[in-house]
């Protein structure tokens, strides 16, 4: 961690950062972690080496085709229990994605908060190839694109460019690869210039209002309207405006 800005890098580079039973874990402990810290503002994982991430490796493949279907029920648990996790961390999480995500590793990087992708990015849910199915993703996908953009690219089982993933919606912004890192730092950056528990509020309102009527959202905005009135940072960024 450093400072603000916590880094969380998937380091099996040799394997494309495939997400193994221990990288799930490991992830989550680390975003637990994270979470508990008062000091960070935002989480950012990136992968090690060329690639985000490639999803799962050939050795998950192998223990899926062998294993009995409770196996396979609480192997599936533990990546949802990651996506999931993703959405309850208070402060922001960010995907920076270099190289490939693909699979488990696209479908991690659609579960973050934000995604930044250098320019040479692929995304894709090639699952379908193999006989099987994005499953847990597609809660989070339908969410943030339309749904015949959903549709095509989970049953195709093609990848597209950053450029075509920033312009459906799946991807935030695109940085040039040569000056990929220090955009991202650039980036993050800017969560030091608001306020944390602002941040925090409406992170956790936006998500809470999922599958809520009008007339719920609204009030659930009343209710997240008053508690912002009575934080510390509320009151001090009060303070300092009437006395400009």
């Amino acid at each position: 961690m450093e400072g603000a800005v916590a880094f969380v890098t998937l380091n099996r580079p040799e394997k494309r950062n495939a997400l193994s039973d221990a990288v799930v874990n490991e992830l989550k402990r680390v975003l637990r972690a994270a979470d508990n810290e008062r000091t960070v503002r935002v989480v950012v994982i990136t992968g090690a080496g060329v690639d985000f991430s490639s999803g799962a490796d050939l050795a998950a493949l192998q223990k899926i085709s062998e294993s009995s279907i409770t196996e396979n029920l609480e192997d599936a648990q533990s990546l949802m229990e990651l996506f999931a996790l993703i959405r309850r961390v208070r402060v922001p999480v960010v995907a920076a994605v270099r190289g490939r995500a693909l699979a488990g590793g696209c479908g991690l990087a659609t579960a973050c908060d934000i995604v930044l992708a250098a320019d040479s990015a692929r995304f894709g849910y090639p699952e379908v190839r193999i006989g099987f199915v994005p499953a847990m993703v597609m809660a989070i996908l339908r969410r943030n694109v339309s749904e015949k953009r959903a549709f095509e690219l989970i049953t195709r089982g093609a990848d597209i460019s950053a450029l075509e993933a920033e312009r459906i919606g799946l991807v935030n912004q695109v940085f040039d690869d040569a000056t990929f890192e220090s955009e991202v730092e650039k980036y993050v950056a800017g969560f030091e210039n608001v306020s944390r528990s602002a941040v925090m509020l409406t992170k956790r309102l936006l998500y809470h209002m999922d599958g809520m009527t009008f007339d719920a959202a609204l009030q659930s905005g009343v209710d997240v309207n008053a508690i912002a009135r009575m934080t510390e940072d509320c009151r001090a960024g009060i303070e300092q405006f009437l006395k400009k």
